[in-house]
């Protein structure tokens, strides 16, 4: 990567934002404030367990892996041009050098995971297989549940079709167009009311109605979607294992300096 001038400074203590000087405390206060500075001190502790757990395992990440990511991104971002990546970084408020850092520690802890879990995949999926299922659902959702349970009896009767009673009286526009079609969704991606009693259903079954935050709603099963160990699949059980293991590797870390402060 071509190196770029540095588009912000920090001077005796205070970064400078457009022009305009921030002192360090003044962001450390308001993340207080906001109740955002418990969620970045993790993200640092996660950060140090990492570092360390690669350097014993030999994990590494090399300069070309990073300017591969990098490119990337730049193309991702459409930054063609050098002056276009050093505009970004400019709003941004980092340098070339921050941004490979980045890049460095999200390849280092998607290295670490599959070499710490990459092997417990296939025994995990078969497991929990049926989490991996998955349905498509059809939602009408209307305001009143009589409104609701007297579409559901036309339906029932063939006196008109659920995709038409969507398209006439769903209260979402978005959906109105979509007749209805609400998505593909996993077990864990519902209620677990909801998800006992769709994933227990027949194709082409109409339910309901069931009371939600916005009414009352019926709901068609499409379509069953069959568990399959996919590369996606495989990248969100790792990342499901690896981001268990640094809360248990975090939380042995608190108390183990806890156990050596009261010693």
């Amino acid at each position: 990567m071509t190196r770029l001038i540095e588009p912000y400074q920090i001077r005796d203590r205070m970064i400078s934002f457009s022009g305009i000087d921030v002192d360090p405390e003044e962001i450390i206060y308001f993340l207080r404030k906001s109740i955002s500075l418990r969620d970045i001190c993790q993200k640092i502790f996660y950060q140090r367990v990492i570092e360390q757990a690669a350097q014993e395992r030999g994990v590494v990440v090399t300069a070309d892996a990073i300017q591969a990511e990098a490119d990337c991104l730049r193309r991702q971002k459409r930054l063609e041009r050098a002056s276009d990546t050093l505009a970004w970084l400019d709003e941004q408020m980092i340098t070339a050098e921050d941004w490979e850092a980045g890049i460095r520690d999200r390849l280092l802890a998607q290295a670490l995971a599959e070499r710490i879990f990459g092997n417990e995949v296939e025994r995990y999926f078969a497991e929990n297989r049926l989490d991996f299922e998955q349905i498509v659902l059809y939602r009408i959702v209307v305001p009143y549940e009589p409104v609701a349970q007297e579409l559901f009896y036309q339906i029932e009767e063939n006196e008109i079709s659920f995709y038409e009673v969507a398209h006439l009286y769903d209260i979402d526009p978005q959906r109105r167009l979509m007749c209805g079609y609400e998505g593909r969704f996993h077990r864990w991606g519902l209620k677990p009311e909801i998800a006992a009693v769709v994933f227990g259903a027949r194709i082409g079954q109409v339910l309901g109605p069931f009371a939600s935050e916005q009414g009352y709603e019926l709901l068609r099963v499409e379509e069953f979607i069959e568990a399959r160990l996919t590369p996606e699949i495989h990248q969100q059980i790792v990342g499901q294992l690896f981001k268990e293991w640094l809360e248990n590797e975090l939380n042995f870390l608190i108390n183990s300096q806890s156990s050596e402060s009261d010693l």
